[in-house]
C-alpha cells in the first residue's frame, strides 16, 4: 500500500511513525505547509501532488476543519483513491455525498479514528451489528468537556480556571466553542447513530446544548444531591423511529460515567443480546488517535469498506420527556428547589433545548 498523508500535525505524525515501521504500507508523500525533510517521504505543499501521483492508492487524511479538507478528500476518492480519515466535522457534514462517491468508485473509506479517538468505537459498532440490533449509542465522546466537568467536580474550580486548565495542558483549544458547546460530540453522536443503525440522521433534527453556562455553584448543588454532572451524547431506536439528542446530563456519583477522569471518555451501545457494552479510553491524543488510523489501513488492505450500508434518510423525534435541572428564567412546572436551580417536571427534550435557544445565558442539565 502507497499512502499520501495529508496534514503532519499530532496525528499525521503518530501515523507516519507508526506506518515507518511496517512492511506492509509505506507513505510516500506528505502534504505540509512547513519546511520539512523526512528520509523516506516526499513532502509536499500541493495537494495535487498526492491526488495525481498514480503511484498512491491510498489518502490518509488528518488535518482537521471542513475546509480545505473535503475538497481534498472529494479530489481524492474522484482520483481513485481509498480514504482513511479522522475527521468527524468532515464524514458527518458530508456523509451522503462522500458515502455515496466511496461506492460509486468501488473504493473503501474509513474514519475509526472520528469517534472515541484511540477506542475503535466504531468498528466496534460494525462487528456488533452484523449478529445484532443495536438500540443506544451514547456516552461521554469529548475529552475536553470530561477534563473540565471532573476538574470542577474533583478540585472545586470554576468554569474558567478548569477551561484555562484544560488549555494549558494542551486539552482544550484557544477557541473551545467546538468542544465547549457541544458541537464536536454532536458530530459524535450523528455518524455513531448512523453506522449503529444503518441510517442517514438528518443532524438538523439531534439538539445539542454545552457546558459553557456551568458554574462552580451548580456543581456544589449536583454533588450535594449525590450527582455528577458529564456532557452525554444519546441516540436511541424508539418504538416510531430515532431519537438523538447531545446535553449536559446528571448522573448519580456511583455511576460508571460518574468516574470517568480526565480527558477520558466512555462510549456505550446496547444491544438486543449482549445488552450494556461500554469502552474506556482516551478520547485523543497522537499515538492513541494514529493507532486507530493504522487499524483502517490493515482494513483497507483487507478490503473493507464503510462500516454500516447507506441507509435511509430519518429524522430524530425528541419528543421524549425528561426532568432537567435549569438555572435561569424558568417558569415551567417544578418539583424541587437545589438553591442556584430548580429540578423540572417532565419536560419534552426538543422542548428543553428549544427553550435553551431563547435564554442563552440559561444552564439546563437532564436527570438520569
Amino acid at each position: 500500500m502507497n499512502i499520501g498523508l495529508m496534514g503532519f500535525g499530532v496525528v499525521g505524525r503518530g501515523v507516519y511513525e507508526i506506518v515507518s515501521k511496517r512492511e506492509d504500507m509505506r507513505i510516500t508523500k506528505v502534504l505540509c505547509l512547513e519546511d520539512i525533510s523526512l528520509p523516506d517521504a516526499q513532502a509536499v505543499k500541493d495537494y495535487r501532488q498526492i491526488v495525481e501521483d498514480e503511484t498512491i492508492d491510498t489518502v490518509v487524511e488528518a488535518m482537521g476543519g471542513l475546509h480545505p479538507a473535503y475538497e481534498f478528500v472529494r479530489a481524492a476518492l474522484e482520483a481513485g483513491k481509498h480514504v482513511v480519515t479522522s475527521n468527524k466535522a468532515l464524514v458527518c457534514g458530508f456523509y451522503d455525498e462522500l458515502l455515496s462517491l466511496a461506492r460509486e468508485k468501488g473504493l473503501r473509506l474509513r474514519s475509526t479514528a472520528a469517534v472515541g479517538g484511540g477506542i475503535g468505537w466504531l468498528s466496534e459498532l460494525e462487528r456488533s451489528r452484523r449478529v445484532q440490533e443495536l438500540t443506544e449509542v451514547g456516552g461521554i465522546m469529548n475529552g475536553t468537556c470530561n477534563y473540565i466537568l471532573d476538574s470542577m467536580t474533583r478540585l472545586g474550580l470554576d468554569y474558567g480556571q478548569a477551561l484555562k486548565q484544560a488549555q494549558e495542558k494542551g486539552y482544550a483549544e484557544a477557541n473551545p466553542s467546538t468542544d465547549v458547546d457541544g458541537i464536536d460530540t454532536w458530530h459524535k453522536l450523528i455518524l455513531s447513530m448512523n453506522v449503529a443503525f444503518g441510517v442517514r440522521v438528518d443532524k438538523q433534527t439531534v439538539p445539542v446544548s454545552g457546558i459553557r453556562n456551568i458554574t462552580a455553584q451548580d456543581v456544589a448543588a449536583f454533588k450535594a444531591h449525590g450527582r455528577v454532572c458529564k456532557l452525554i451524547s444519546t441516540g436511541r431506536r424508539t418504538e416510531g423511529g430515532f431519537t438523538g439528542y447531545v446535553q449536559p446530563t446528571l448522573v448519580e456519583a456511583g455511576s460508571p460515567e460518574a468516574a470517568v477522569p480526565l480527558n477520558y471518555n466512555l462510549i456505550t451501545f446496547l444491544g438486543r443480546f449482549s445488552e450494556r457494552m461500554s469502552f474506556y479510553g482516551q478520547g485523543a491524543g497522537r499515538y492513541p488517535t494514529a493507532y486507530n488510523v493504522v487499524q483502517d489501513l490493515v482494513d483497507v488492505l483487507s478490503g473493507k469498506g464503510f462500516y454500516a450500508p447507506y441507509g435511509p434518510a430519518v429524522q430524530a423525534d425528541n419528543g421524549q420527556t425528561l426532568c432537567y435541572y435549569v438555572r435561569g428564567s424558568w417558569t415551567g412546572e417544578t418539583t424541587q428547589d437545589w438553591g442556584c436551580g430548580v429540578i423540572t417536571g417532565p419536560v419534552a427534550v426538543g422542548d428543553m433545548h428549544a427553550w435553551l435557544a431563547d435564554h442563552p445565558d440559561a444552564f439546563a442539565a437532564g436527570l438520569r
